[in-house]
């Protein structure tokens, strides 16, 4: 489902800057040989969360699904001096992908993978956490948010991808999934809690922002 004329979309990608080369050559490579490229982020959603990283300016980023590594790059750009994205994926394909493109890119000291459950991993990583992104299996989403609100600092993000999943979010509730229920929750819960104040914006597949009051 488009949420804007594709015409339009591209023209927002063009006045978006331009996509970094390492970026491009990451996406080009996910496009021509991994599964589900539609998951990578691409350039205006890269540039997007490029820059509330670079207005956040964090020192701890937890990524919540690397998939190959393209949002995790753009949000290693608006570190502070000594921050860390930590990324967590359990596909046994992908990392060796992920460490190539963030070799190249020379973000080896801002890059930390980690290849656990997520729920296993989180309780281990250093805190407070400044930007959340979570972008991995849509059923968890309500976990995610409970396993990492309380370690955002005030004035700290949490992301979540695909809040709006193809517009299926406006089906009626017996004729949902149970991606796009979980979904659907997710989006109740973050909007009904009063330790953040929440945005959606319709960008690609739709971006859930919440702030840490």
């Amino acid at each position: 489902m488009d949420f804007i004329d594709p015409a339009l979309d591209a023209y927002c990608e063009a006045h978006s800057g331009t996509e970094p080369p390492h970026l491009r050559t990451l996406r080009e490579e996910t496009y021509a040989s991994v599964y589900m490229p539609q998951m990578c982020s691409g350039h205006l959603q890269g540039r997007f969360l490029a820059m509330l990283s670079h207005l956040v300016r964090p020192e701890v980023i937890v990524e919540i699904g690397t998939y190959t590594g393209y949002s995790a790059l753009c949000l290693a750009e608006g570190l502070a001096p000594g921050g860390m994205v930590h990324t967590i994926d359990i596909d046994p394909h992908l990392p060796p992908i992920v460490a190539r493109h963030i070799a190249a890119a020379g973000f080896e000291d801002r890059i930390t993978t980690h290849h656990r459950p997520a729920l296993e991993v989180i309780p281990t990583l250093p805190t407070p956490f400044d930007l959340v992104f979570i972008d991995a299996d849509k059923p968890a989403y309500p976990a995610y948010f409970d396993a990492v609100v309380d370690r955002v600092r005030p004035g700290g993000l949490i992301i979540a991808d695909n809040v709006l999943w193809s517009g299926r979010v406006l089906q009626p509730a017996h004729e949902q999934d149970h991606q796009t229920a979980a979904l659907v929750a997710y989006a109740r819960r973050v909007n009904e809690d009063p330790r953040v104040e929440p945005v959606i914006v319709p960008l690609r597949d739709g971006l859930m922002l919440a702030r840490r009051r």
